[in-house]
């Protein structure tokens, strides 16, 4: 995964472990989960101008919440330490972009999976009859060095790779034209594509991520009524309507 964006006011507020509440209407003494996030990966989860925890995984775990019958708290959360502090009862879960592999299944429970987060491409807004790289047969195509997506470009015959030390870089230079597509994760494709002030009415994903990278939300090993809790608001949420307009708001 490429490096987190980090802003330095989000960091004043994951140090001072700040909880920035999100529930359902509370008071019915039901079950309340604790839910750690690092809130420094847009579109995911990140900290607006108004001091809030917004993001994908914010908008999703409120519908979670809402079919699995719990109330909720984000607590806001560093990185470095988020899963020792699951495995030492800090909080009940973690949604935070949090892929499912098979080391840390070992040592943490994981939801059912509810993104692939892989890798996507984006173009310009003004490409036609492209969805996947082969489309783009004698063009170039860029990602970040040494990236999961740098390798995928090179699997490709008769496009050429160009990378760039930052992905910022490569997103400039689409809109520019000095090349043909930029290859990366689907959050970092979406933060430049739809989110970026300077890129969004100039760039657009195009297709469906072609590697698979799951995200599922983790459980400390062994809580099974929260585990429970969580796949039961995601199997009402998951390809719904409701889904698919969180999806297009964040990452679409």
């Amino acid at each position: 995964m490429l490096k987190r964006i980090i802003f330095c006011f989000i960091l004043l507020f994951a140090a001072s472990g700040v909880v920035f509440a999100g529930s359902p209407d509370e008071g019915d003494g039901g079950l309340h989960i604790v839910v750690a996030t690092d809130a420094t990966w847009p579109p995911m989860e990140y900290v607006d101008s108004d001091k809030d925890i917004v993001g994908f995984d914010i908008d999703l775990m409120k519908e979670i919440a809402k079919g699995g019958g719990f109330t909720f708290e984000f607590k806001n959360t560093a990185w470095d330490g988020i899963f020792a502090g699951l495995a030492g009862g800090k909080y009940d879960a973690i949604m935070s972009s949090v892929t499912i592999t098979e080391e840390r299944k070992q040592q943490m429970d994981f939801s059912q999976s509810y993104i692939n987060a892989g890798q996507i491409l984006v173009v310009q807004k003004s490409t036609s009859g492209v969805t996947v790289l082969a489309d783009l047969k004698g063009k170039i195509v860029a990602a970040q060095i040494g990236t999961t997506g740098s390798f995928e470009i090179e699997k490709v015959s008769g496009v050429e790779l160009k990378t760039y030390d930052e992905i910022g870089l490569a997103y400039e230079d689409l809109v520019n034209g000095r090349i043909d597509g930029v290859v990366a994760d689907t959050p970092v494709a979406a933060d430049f594509a739809l989110q970026s002030e300077s890129y969004k009415d100039k760039l657009k994903i195009v297709g469906e991520p072609f590697t698979e990278e799951f995200y599922g939300i983790a459980v400390q090993k062994g809580n099974k009524e929260v585990l429970d809790a969580i796949n039961k608001g995601l199997d009402k949420v998951l390809g719904t309507s409701t889904y698919a307009k969180i999806e297009k708001k964040w990452l679409r």
